[in-house]
């Protein structure tokens, strides 16, 4: 029995949807009989009671529809607020507009009345101030039942509970933590008990959110900690860059706090909403690569709203957080395209959680806005298929073979994929009309040294060909190692501290420029609306850090000694690896964009459409001839420029001429080992 009652109180769409459905029509109902009660002082007569009895259908029939129409029955309760408040003030006005209308239309038009109230009710003489005091008691009562659980929670269940939560600090007084401590008061202070908050704002020092003093900066951290006994901090702040972040996290550490948590990143910009659930662990990533990234969200969203987007890749790493970033913009439809079908499934697994809304509303439903395709893009017929199936506006060609010494003892599958695989997605593009087409590439093509490298030279070649061909611009955009991603140096330091180590590093003085997912991420989609046809865009990914370096550091956050605790140990340098990995250099050098952190390649190799079918024919023909791997590489030396030339450590300087401020790239190059 306890078990029946408990599923028939377990709240769910369908039951949330249905209590508010007819609980409008009760407010209606009693809203419309309020509304003659105050009109005529408490003393309704016969004829009052006949014009309810008369309009009530009409007023049940235009309401509902109009609340319909808003979505008022699909509010969730406990994160009610002002902008569900201002569609419920939108719906209340337009349905009296409405009412009004049809109340007073003109007696040819009387019959159409007729349907929707009462026979033999003469509305002639109806009261106007009706409207306006039935638009107030509607949403009055509206508000008041759709604001209750949160009023429960937040209100009546924090005054009558003790909490027991663990003591918390929580960094950051700006909206990130106003929800925080809002879903707090909502879980009744049971996981997280708030003592205070810190924030570097003088002027909030000494105010209260939601009852919880701004105690002081957030420098003050430490002595916090120990003099309140907390138990927890929750970073309430999504941009912190890494310096102010390892900070945090250092001062929380050496005062004995096991617990820290961040706020996620924002996606769903049209419900910005952070709550307990949803807080994350801190990544090693984030305390090691996380910059500050400034981009302009509303040019971003401005490009991506209602278009149709392919995005292949899409299992993968950067792919994967490509179509995340894509999916907060409101596009119209996007197809994700991988090779791998599981990736694409823990992908949609992945996109229900993070947007529970796109996967359970919409005429269309989910299956045709988020649509999952398994293809290889070296299969033309196929990838023909899918663009004619989706009809892209925008493309984010994302698949590639990136694992530089795995391609080196496999050139032929590189060329097939990072060449033969973006010349057919790049083709169909044109084809099919696509107008914008972005190529995610590598500063591993900036004088490469290895197949991957030179294969996505190539790809870029192709970009570049093709381009001007149709009406479609193409645009490549080259950053980085992005920390995190599979294959990358991260998880594997990660696995090695996990086994006691040794963490291994192929050379002292390597080094790499490194950048989280995120943040490279949103820098490729302001690319992809700054970038003109045919341009190669440079990412400014920061300074490069030393490997050793990263390794040492990611031994201390763990709380651990290098070389003592946890020994580091140097290997060869792998087949095709560099040392230094150059980004601006003096092979290309690079002019300024619309923004700071992006750069346009000087690239002046430019090849006919005809030159690269040509070029392309010839790598057909030897590797349909099983040509051997150093007829392969020969190939590739043939058309990549500096291909296996030799390697330098740039010192790059960036200085802005004072009369244009454009950047101008200075490089003093530097012989060392190969």
């Amino acid at each position: 029995m306890n078990g029946l009652i408990s599923r028939l109180m377990y709240p769910t769409y369908i039951k949330r949807y249905a209590f508010f459905f007819i609980s409008d029509i009760l407010i209606i109902t009693a809203s419309l009989y309020f509304s003659f009660l105050l009109r005529f002082e408490l003393d309704l007569g016969r004829e009052q009671y006949d014009l309810i009895y008369g309009v009530l259908p009409l007023f049940l029939t235009i309401k509902l529809s109009v609340f319909t129409t808003f979505n008022l029955c699909r509010v969730t309760w406990k994160y009610v607020g002002i902008k569900d408040l201002m569609n419920m003030i939108s719906a209340i006005l337009i349905s009296e507009a409405l009412l009004v209308l049809f109340v007073y239309l003109p007696a040819q038009g009387a019959s159409l009345v007729s349907f929707i109230t009462v026979p033999g009710v003469r509305l002639h003489g109806f009261p106007r101030s009706i409207f306006f005091i039935d638009a107030a008691n509607t949403l009055i009562l509206l508000f008041v039942i759709r604001i209750s659980k949160r009023l429960y929670l937040e209100v009546f269940k924090k005054n009558g509970t003790s909490g027991g939560g663990m003591r918390t600090i929580i960094i950051g007084a700006g909206n990130a933590g106003e929800m925080i401590i809002r879903d707090m008061s909502r879980q009744g202070f049971a996981g997280f008990d708030p003592v205070g908050i810190l924030d570097d704002d003088k002027d909030k020092t000494g105010t209260y959110l939601h009852g919880v003093r701004v105690l002081g900066p957030v420098g003050s951290l430490k002595l916090t900690v120990l003099g309140k006994g907390i138990e927890a901090v929750i970073i309430a702040i999504p941009s912190l860059n890494q310096k102010v972040l390892r900070s945090i996290h250092a001062a929380a550490t050496e005062a004995g706090v096991k617990t820290i948590k961040i706020v996620p990143r924002i996606y769903d910009f049209t419900r910005p909403e952070v709550n307990l659930k949803n807080l994350e662990s801190i990544r090693i990533e984030d305390l090691i690569g996380r910059q500050s990234v400034e981009v302009d969200y509303a040019a971003i969203n401005s490009f991506l709203k209602g278009k149709n987007i392919l995005i292949t890749g899409a299992g993968g790493s950067i792919g994967s957080e490509i179509t995340v970033q894509v999916l907060s913009s409101a596009p119209e439809r996007v197809a994700l395209l991988d090779v791998d079908e599981t990736e694409l499934h823990n992908l949609e697994m992945k996109l229900k959680r993070m947007f529970p809304r796109l996967f359970s509303s919409g005429p269309k439903g989910a299956s045709e806005r988020v649509s999952f395709m398994v293809a290889d893009i070296r299969d033309t017929e196929r990838v023909k298929e899918v663009f004619d199936s989706v009809r892209p506006d925008i493309v984010f060609h994302a698949a590639a073979y990136k694992h530089v010494p795995m391609m080196e003892h496999n050139p032929a599958e590189a060329v097939k994929v990072n060449i033969f695989g973006a010349h057919a997605v790049a083709r169909a593009a044109v084809e099919s009309g696509v107008r914008k087409f972005v190529m995610i590439s590598t500063d591993k093509a900036v004088m490469p040294t290895s197949i991957m490298g030179a294969t996505k030279r190539m790809s870029e070649n192709i970009c570049r060909a093709l381009n001007g061909a149709g009406r479609t611009e193409f645009v490549s955009v080259r950053f980085g190692n992005v920390l995190g991603s599979r294959g990358s140096v991260l998880p594997l330091f990660m696995e090695q501290l996990k086994n006691g180590g040794p963490l291994t590093v192929t050379h002292r003085e390597m080094k790499r420029y490194f950048m989280t997912i995120p943040e490279a991420v949103s820098l490729v989609l302001q690319a992809s609306v700054i970038g003109r046809g045919g341009e190669v865009l440079v990412l400014d990914m920061g300074e490069p850090i030393k490997i050793i370096d990263l390794a040492e550091e990611l031994i201390r956050i763990n709380g651990l000694e290098p070389n003592r605790d946890i020994d580091i140990e140097f290997t060869d340098p792998r087949p095709g690896e560099k040392l230094f990995e150059e980004i601006l250099t003096a092979e290309e050098g690079t002019t300024a964009s619309l923004h700071r952190q992006i750069f346009v390649a000087k690239n002046s190799e430019r090849h006919t459409v005809e030159e690269m079918k040509a070029i392309l024919d010839e790598f057909d023909s030897l590797i349909h001839g099983r040509g051997k791997n150093g007829e392969i590489k020969d190939l590739l030396r043939k058309y990549v420029r500096h291909f296996e030339g030799p390697l330098r450590e740039p010192d790059v300087a960036v200085v802005f001429d004072n009369a244009e401020e454009m950047p101008v790239v200075m490089v003093q190059e530097k012989e060392v080992l190969v």
